[in-house]
């Protein structure tokens, strides 16, 4: 994969990566308590959000092990943030871990599986075969844009939340797309 993220455009949005000054416009998307429900955690200030996007817009951790790639989701035509998505990535092709957040304002229009069916596309170009996500039990939301960005649910539970995965099998007589629960 690249060392830093691409912009990744859709019919309906712009994933734009991420900027330490994007906490001046995120804050406030953040804040509502209603998305730390099933994460936990509180809505960070603007002081510990911008030292956040500092940290990941570096695009690697500090031993050099994982590449972080940011981005802040925006809708089309305004460039409005709603949300952001983010992959890790072990190892320069993987496995990548995946999330994203749609602020409450925007939730329910489909957003979030728009913006994670990008993000796993973009992987995959990039060579990543296998991709995961960590959904809590109750977040029927959450699991509902995981299914529809080609992730199946395995019976393997992390930290209360239950692990979601899609494995690209690639064959020498071409490429070949299997999704394995």
């Amino acid at each position: 994969m690249s060392p830093l993220a691409e912009q990744i455009a859709t019919p309906q949005l712009e994933l734009i990566p991420l900027r330490p000054l994007d906490a001046d416009e995120m804050v406030n998307i953040l804040a509502d308590a209603r998305l730390y429900a099933f994460t936990g955690g509180n809505p960070p200030n603007r002081d510990e959000l911008r030292a956040r996007y500092e940290r990941q817009s570096a695009g690697h951790s500090a031993d050099g092990t994982e590449e972080w790639h940011n981005w802040i989701v925006r809708r089309r035509p305004e460039s409005e943030a709603i949300g952001f998505v983010q992959a890790t990535i072990v190892g320069t092709r993987g496995p990548a871990d995946v999330a994203w957040v749609i602020g409450v304002p925007w939730q329910g229009r489909g957003f979030a599986t728009e913006a994670a069916q990008a993000l796993v596309a973009w992987l995959e170009r990039g060579g990543v075969s296998l991709i995961t996500a960590h959904v809590h039990p109750d977040h029927h939301a959450s699991a509902a844009v995981a299914a529809r960005g080609g992730l199946e649910p395995t019976d393997q539970i992390e930290d209360g939340e239950r692990v979601w995965r899609r494995i690209r099998v690639c064959r020498r007589i071409g490429v070949e797309s299997n999704r394995s629960g």
